[in-house]
């Protein structure tokens, strides 16, 4: 698919063609995704990606629907005033679940496997469960497979683990907020909470992890980390609560969690 020859928008369509700009911008920013990458999987070029970005190009329903594919969305869902919410895979009781969202470095693993321990809870990583199920590790998945099958496999664990325990804490992939369907059902299911950070506080846990996906070869990965930290703020944001870790030891941030997840089972 090639960047076709296209007539200028009316002066009427330029809000909308900005605003299906923003949405595309904002899901791929959301998910990772470097525009080199969303190019390829829509097999369109950079450049018109670019121009449909900026809203100044002009998309094609067959160019919307290969994005929105890539994006694991329905074309309607770039629109305005389109997303929609998946209803039918919601609950409402969260029972003793506590949820742990946030970028990678936010500290998920560590605070959840302590709070875990003087919850008396079993501690639940999605992406563990997710590589010992299918055998590889989640970069891996997500090269051979792509973004939408993990996030099928991610909502399929999810609603394992919502079916098996009453009681656990949850260690959730950093984007798991790009799948509506699937954040929606958390937030129903779990008390979540987002652990908050500085994008350099992350970028330097990021390294010292040995981790870059999505930002491996990438001169400009704190860019590229701030720009998804900002498209994935709002919807971190839906958390029934929030800990900023900015400046705190692992002992303080699990003594806080602590806290917090017995206000949530209180208010339950």
């Amino acid at each position: 698919m090639h960047a076709p020859t296209e007539k200028p928008a009316r002066g009427e369509n330029s809000a909308l063609l900005r605003d299906i700009g923003a949405r595309v911008r904002n899901e791929r920013a959301k998910r990772g995704m470097t525009r080199k990458m969303l190019a390829s999987q829509c097999r369109t070029s950079e450049r018109y990606l670019a121009q449909i970005e900026a809203g100044v190009g002009n998309p094609s329903v067959l160019v919307l629907d290969a994005i929105a594919r890539a994006f694991d969305l329905d074309p309607v869902q770039l629109m305005p005033a389109g997303r929609t919410h998946a209803m039918d895979t919601r609950m409402v009781e969260r029972a003793r679940r506590i949820a742990l969202v946030g970028l990678r470095g936010a500290g998920k693993s560590t605070l959840g496997a302590a709070l875990a321990k003087r919850l008396d809870m079993p501690f639940i990583e999605i992406d563990k469960m997710i590589e010992r199920q299918h055998g590889a590790p989640v970069a891996t998945l997500f090269e051979v497979y792509g973004q939408s099958t993990f996030r099928r496999y991610e909502r399929e664990c999810l609603q394992r683990i919502v079916a098996d325990h009453g009681a656990a804490v949850i260690a959730t992939a950093g984007g798991i907020v790009a799948d509506e369907a699937t954040y929606a059902q958390l937030l129903d299911q779990a008390h979540v909470i987002w652990l908050q950070a500085s994008p350099a506080e992350h970028m330097r846990r990021v390294m010292e992890q040995g981790d870059f996906r999505p930002m491996a070869h990438n001169r400009d990965a704190m860019k590229d980390l701030v720009a998804i930290l900002d498209a994935r703020a709002a919807d971190y944001g839906r958390a029934h609560a929030t800990l900023d870790t900015w400046g705190k030891n692992a002992a303080a941030c699990v003594d806080a969690l602590v806290r917090m997840s017995g206000s949530l089972f209180a208010r339950a």
